[in-house]
Parts: C-alpha cells; structure tokens; sequence
C-alpha cells in the first residue's frame, strides 16, 4: 500500500487526468476522489494545482468531445446505445433530454453534478445540432467548476485526507481489497437496480404490423407518442393520428377516452422504457387494452409505414 501511496505522489498528474478521461468516457469510474486526493498532495506539495486543474479540464473536454461528435454523426443511436449499457437505465436519455428542454446548453455547465447527466449531456447536445462554441464554453465552464470544486475540496481537507493515507498505509493490502470490494459492491447493487427496472417494465407489446393492421381494419385505436420534447424537435416525425402526450399527464390526456378502447403507446428508448412506463400506469388507472409498441418510433419506421411530419401540441389536458 505504501507503494501505491508513492505512485500517487509521483503520478498524481497523469491518474487524475486518466481518471476524469475515463470516466469522461463513460468508464464507471468515479474520478472525483481521484481529484480531492489531488487537492491533497497540492497543499503538501506533490502536485502543483494550476497543472492539476488544467489537465483535469482538459480530460473532461477531450472525453465530451469524442461523445458530441458521436452525438453529431449518429443521433438517437449512440444515446440508446448508451442507455442500454447505462448502469441507471431510468435516469439515462429522459432526464438529460428534459433539462435541455428547459435549459438548453446552459444544462452542460451542471451536468457533471448530476448523476446520469455527464455522459448523456455532450451526445445529446451533438444530436441536438447545438454549435461547436456553445458547447466547448458551457462545457468547459461545467468542467471547470466542478474540476475547481474537487480539487477545493482536497486542499481544504488534506490533513484529514493525510490521515487516512497514513492509516491506509498502516493497514497494507487490506486497504486495497476493502476498496475493490466496495466498488464491486456498487456495481453489483447497480446492477440489481438495472434488472429490478427492466422487471417492473416486462408487459406484452405490440408489432408494428399488428398495429397497421389494427389502423388500417376499422379498430381506431388511440395511439400515444411520449417522447420528450426534445426528442420530438429532433425528430418531428410520428405515427399517422398518434396523440402527442406528456410522460406525466398521460391519464389526464386521456379523459375523454373510453378506458375500455385499445391504446398504444410508443417513445424511441431502448426497451419502449417509457411507453411501458406510461401503460403500466393507465393499466392501474383502470384502460383495459394498452401495449407498448415494440420497437417504437424506429421499428415503426423500419418497417416502412407511413407518418405524418407535422407534428400537433400536446393533447389538451381536461
């Protein structure tokens, strides 16, 4: 253990920067205790802050970048890619996707302090076209605050932080597997939660050809499109007649509906996440007939059916 404690003197520049990289990147990786510790060795001398702070910044900027070009290039791919490997699948695509619906770019200067905001923020903000500028200044603002507030945090408590060196170093090699096992710990308690997520969404869906046929023979029945706002100003496409619904007010949406009709809701996330969601909902709410649609917008459009491009408000509330 001592001589981790010593790499991290030698090499506190380059781990830092290799961990804010990484977990830029989208690594699991929790970098910040990788900077207060750099904050630390700071005050002691080890490190010398205005280079920790700069490479830091630069690691964030490097790991945004290659996701906003990902997010220019490929669009709603890379970010359901990135939801479907997301360790926090409900807080992933949706909840960045609304903070830029009420923010715009000003949500990179705070996404690095949200969880599940830092590696959705930069793809989305590429998918959603905002310009190169905008997203290097409020990226690199989020960066520098929160590199900044690391750091601070290190060189404010760096007695106490020295302490617990010296105690790891006390305890040897115990000290390295108790931090490996807390952080298999997590992971496996993410996973859990990931399974326990998908559990609760598992319903029977729809295909999309069950549902032309169901459009095209007379059935009529009532189709919902929650997706975010943002991902309807990135796409404006939908599903001929789909009403456009807010995830939280779908059963007020529907008043005026009779609960015994067939409904069908579909979004564009990995696993139709959020139609299932809203269905389950209107199932406790007494609708007899809802389904998901399988594959949502995409398989719809896959498959080739038509749809309509000018896109309504949202259906009135009663």
């Amino acid at each position: 253990m001592q001589e981790l404690l010593h790499l991290t003197e030698r090499y506190g520049l380059l781990l830092s920067f290799a961990g804010v990289l990484l977990e830029s990147l989208g690594v699991p990786l929790p970098a910040m205790p990788l900077l207060i510790v750099a904050g630390a060795l700071c005050v002691q001398g080890s490190l010398w802050a205005p280079a920790a702070f700069a490479l830091a910044v630069l690691a964030c900027l490097l790991g945004d970048l290659v996701w906003f070009a990902a997010g220019r290039r490929y669009g709603q791919k890379v970010l359901k890619t990135l939801c479907r490997i997301s360790i926090s699948p409900d807080s992933c695509v949706r909840q960045t996707e609304t903070f830029f619906s009420r923010w715009g770019a000003h949500t990179l200067v705070v996404a690095k302090f949200i969880p599940g905001l830092s590696t959705i923020a930069p793809p989305l903000a590429g998918a959603m076209r905002i310009g190169l500028g905008p997203f290097l200044v409020y990226a690199a603002l989020g960066a520098a605050l929160w590199v900044g507030l690391s750091i601070g945090i290190g060189m404010l408590f760096h007695a106490q932080i020295a302490l617990v060196g010296e105690n790891l170093a006390r305890i040897g090699s115990l000290a390295l597997y108790l931090l490996a096992a807390a952080f298999v710990a997590f992971l496996a308690f993410k996973w859990w939660e990931r399974q326990r997520f998908f559990k609760a969404l598992r319903m029977a869906r729809i295909s999309v050809d069950e549902l032309q046929r169901l459009m095209h023979g007379g059935a009529r029945p009532v189709v919902l499109d929650v997706r975010s706002e943002a991902s309807r100003q990135r796409d404006a496409r939908r599903i001929p007649g789909a009403r456009f619904v807010d995830l939280q007010a779908a059963e007020t949406a529907l008043a005026d509906v009779d609960r015994s009709i067939e409904v069908i809701v579909y979004c564009t996330c990995p696993n139709e996440a959020s139609a299932a969601r809203v269905a389950r909902v209107l199932k406790e709410r007494g609708f007899q007939r809802v389904r998901p649609l399988a594959g949502g917008l995409d398989a719809w459009l896959a498959a080739g059916h038509g749809v309509d491009h000018h896109p309504p408000a949202l259906a009135p509330e009663a």
